[in-house]
């Protein structure tokens, strides 16, 4: 079994440009917030795979990818998970991975996937919708560095209270 799972904020993941090689074995990725799930997907290689639907959804090419662009700088606290279809969690479908691709969709309802999705959860009101006009359409380059800042930011947070609490 790999039971292996990622979880990582957008803005950390637009850091990683390689893919760290114990995440080869995750072949599932889902975008979602604290509150709802936006997409569920799977490929042999999920890293790559949730990159491409950055990539292009600067073109809308990825309804994901665009929806992400479109919210920017919001999205930027998105989650990304990456699991394996061969851990413990799927092992009532055989871990098999497009069996474990529809357990989750069924299980979180995502609002991009219409594929096996009986009832797509509606975009929360307080997102743009993926066909609105980018707000902040910049180079990636320039959204990866932003992401930087912030992680920077959070970062020397995270240090400064750790600070304030040591004895």
């Amino acid at each position: 079994m790999d039971d292996q799972k990622v979880v990582i904020p957008l803005k950390r993941f637009l850091l990683i440009d390689q893919c760290p090689a114990d995440w080869k074995s995750l072949d599932l990725y889902l975008f979602r917030d604290e509150a709802v799930t936006f997409y569920v997907g799977q490929s042999h290689l999920a890293f790559s795979r949730v990159w491409e639907h950055l990539l292009i959804g600067f073109k809308g090419h990825s309804i994901v990818g665009r929806f992400i662009w479109v919210n920017w700088p919001r999205s930027m606290n998105f989650t990304i998970e990456l699991m394996s279809s061969r851990s413990e969690e799927f092992s009532s479908v055989a871990n098999d991975v497009n069996a474990a691709e529809r357990q989750l969709i069924q299980q979180r309802s995502p609002c991009f996937n219409a594929s096996q999705n009986s009832q797509p959860t509606p975009i929360p009101q307080s997102y743009l919708q993926p066909n609105s006009e980018f707000r902040r359409r910049q180079s990636l380059n320039k959204l990866i560095h932003e992401a930087e800042r912030a992680v920077k930011a959070e970062d020397t947070e995270l240090w400064m209270k750790e600070m304030e609490q040591a004895p």
